[in-house]
């Protein structure tokens, strides 16, 4: 028996949309969406019936039979803080993506537009390891001041997705090895993989660890607080855009893409080449604590995400960190691939769904 399962993976200004048989794309898109349309919503929920017209529309211009699917797996939002898995959406889940109890983001769409098409046609609804993946040692929640927890906020979906692609290219299982996967992209994200489970990782979402292209990374305490009382940024939404949106890369450069940055360099920008080298060490010492949460024992460190298609980084990293593990590529992301396979192991009977609750 096939299985027919629809991907749906909404960014900001665009819906990713994937059409599988099992695990084989048999058709895939990339709907844009003009800003001067993103903006006349004033929430991202609000564009719920915007962007489910644009789905089912193109899936009929392609000629699809929506009754035929079985599953439809929509990118994780933020939801509360859970185990990693694939999980059913059950009204409650999608009342708290609906409602952003984690907070607004473009994702928190993904479970939401599965569930509405799934009732449609009366198939199954997913959502696969969501940004708010929390397996956590509880010594990791410890950030040094009680009234402030280390929560876990990272690229969940595509670093489960590229340790269980690396453990099935030795033979093994994700469950069965200990990995330090890096995920490069606007945002970065280094986390510790004990047996399956992320036991500890940067936060890249609200900017921890490595900066990035768009994104500050950890900065020194005492110079953070001196900056937001001094008046250029007066409220916390400035300060936040400053640290996450406006930071990193884009900041000292003025671009956010790496290839960019590379172009500069070889026109002989001595800045270029500085920032790209402090990228490079940053993630290493990332990656390099991370092997602490793991006692050493170390199968593999994983390098992942767009920048992870430049040489020069990838060869930087493993010249700084090389000595604790064997490195492997895996460049760009695995969202949808990641998304449909979560489904298929809960329709093959692999898995069961997780319950929400």
């Amino acid at each position: 028996m096939t299985y027919q399962i629809l991907a749906i993976n909404p960014g900001s200004t665009s819906t990713k949309i994937s059409l599988f048989e099992d695990e084989t794309i048999l058709n895939e898109t990339t709907l844009d969406h003009p800003i001067s349309v993103i903006e006349k919503y004033d929430h991202i929920m609000d564009q719920l019936s915007f962007r489910k017209e644009v789905i089912l529309g193109w899936l009929k211009e392609i000629g699809f039979d929506i009754n035929t699917l079985d599953a439809v797996s929509g990118r994780g939002g933020l939801v509360k803080a859970i185990p990693g898995g694939t999980y059913a959406v059950n009204n409650k889940l999608k009342e708290d993506l609906r409602i952003a109890v984690n907070g607004e983001h473009a994702s928190n769409l993904g479970g939401v537009l599965a569930r509405e098409i799934a009732d449609m046609v009366g198939c199954r609804a997913f959502i696969v390891d969501p940004p708010c993946v929390d397996d956590f040692d509880e010594i990791s929640r410890i950030s040094g001041m009680p009234d402030i927890k280390r929560i876990s906020k990272f690229h969940a979906l595509n670093h489960r997705a590229v340790g269980r692609e690396y453990a099935r290219s030795v033979g093994k299982k994700y469950r069965d090895l200990n990995l330090i996967i890096a995920h490069m992209g606007g945002g970065c994200s280094v986390a510790a993989h004990r047996r399956g489970k992320a036991i500890n990782c940067y936060n890249g979402l609200d900017g921890d660890g490595a900066f990035s292209p768009t994104r500050s990374g950890g900065i020194p305490s005492g110079d953070l607080i001196r900056l937001c009382y001094s008046g250029k940024y007066p409220t916390v939404s400035d300060m936040m855009k400053r640290c996450v949106g406006n930071a990193g890369i884009v900041a000292y450069l003025g671009t956010n893409d790496m290839r960019e940055v590379d172009r500069m360099i070889e026109e002989g920008s001595t800045e270029a080449k500085v920032v790209k080298e402090a990228f490079i060490l940053q993630v290493s010492h990332d990656i390099a604590a991370m092997a602490a949460d793991l006692n050493g024992e170390v199968d593999q460190i994983i390098l992942t995400g767009g920048i992870a298609h430049g040489k020069a980084v990838t060869d930087g990293i493993k010249a700084r960190v090389g000595w604790i593990a064997g490195i492997t590529v895996i460049p760009g992301e695995r969202e949808m691939i990641a998304l449909a396979q979560g489904a298929y192991r809960v329709l093959t009977g692999e898995e069961e769904a997780k319950v929400y609750e």
